[in-house]
């Protein structure tokens, strides 16, 4: 029986791109670590890996090489600002599904390795409602869904909570509202994908809060720098680490069913179904 603390996993997700979803999950990160939070961020774009490009780090291995068995997870590990650590992506990879019971082993002993270095894992997902957007959300504890000011944006939010409760019963999901013009906005935003769950879906949606639009936010990306590293007392980087607190507060999830290696499971048997 293992005594490790639960691993609170986090699926950030969205639907479409362009949303900010990949600066959320950099920056929520950053913040949790100044929570003193062991922090884990998966890069799990597998087509198009960004997170270390947002932190100007150089990723010289990948997921890709730990599911060869040529390295270990902890070799393809990058420190990122504030202590986080980085699992980049393996870019251009066949989705998980296409791995065998070998690989399926691999990575599940990789992250058991790892379980006792952290707190929090949070999981920065591609866009669209992939088959291993969808496995990688279902895997996770805690679904964070992240919306702006887009009629497409509020659609393909509303679509990824659809699948994930028609077809893989997910009832609860908590919503953060980006780049805003004001805290009223925010609220509208997430009242409109709030009344189109309550009237086609039984789930519940939690509103976590805005970030605003902040000119920042654009001039952290051109540098490669992470906002709360660039601009730590701007209005963005502050929302961001209210969010933080509010994350900090999270239930976590009970043994063993929270240990990362039973993220692992999960996500091996989303992928495939």
């Amino acid at each position: 029986m293992s005594l490790l603390r639960p691993v609170q996993v986090i699926a950030v997700s969205g639907g479409k791109g362009g949303v900010g979803k990949s600066n959320i999950s950099v920056n929520l990160s950053i913040a949790l670590a100044e929570l003193r939070r062991r922090v884990v961020l998966l890069d799990a774009d597998l087509g198009l890996a960004n997170v270390d490009v947002l932190l100007g780090l150089q990723a010289r291995h990948t997921l890709a090489d730990v599911l060869a068995g040529t390295h270990s997870l902890r070799d393809i590990l990058i420190t990122g600002p504030g202590g986080i650590r980085v699992v980049p992506a393996a870019s251009g990879v066949p989705r998980m599904a296409a791995m065998g019971a070998r690989e399926h082993a691999g990575l599940i002993s990789a992250f058991s390795e790892l379980a006792d270095q952290v707190d929090t894992l949070i999981v920065d997902t591609a866009a669209g409602i992939s088959d291993t957007v969808v496995s990688f959300v279902r895997a996770a504890n805690e679904v964070l869904v992240v919306v702006c000011d887009e009629p497409s944006s509020i659609t393909d939010a509303y679509a990824l909570i659809k699948v994930l409760h028609k077809e893989h019963d997910a009832h609860r999901f908590r919503v953060v509202a980006n780049m805003t013009r004001s805290a009223q906005e925010g609220r509208s935003m997430f009242g409109k994908l709030n009344s189109v769950c309550e009237r086609f879906l039984d789930v519940t949606l939690e509103y976590v809060g805005n970030i605003p639009f902040d000119e920042n936010v654009r001039k952290a990306v051109q540098k490669r720098t992470a906002l709360l590293e660039y601009a730590p007392n701007c209005k963005a980087a502050q929302a961001i680490r209210e969010l933080a607190k509010a994350v900090d507060q999270w239930p976590l999830p009970s043994a063993p069913s929270g240990r990362l290696e039973f993220f692992i499971e999960r996500l091996l048997q989303a992928s495939s179904r």
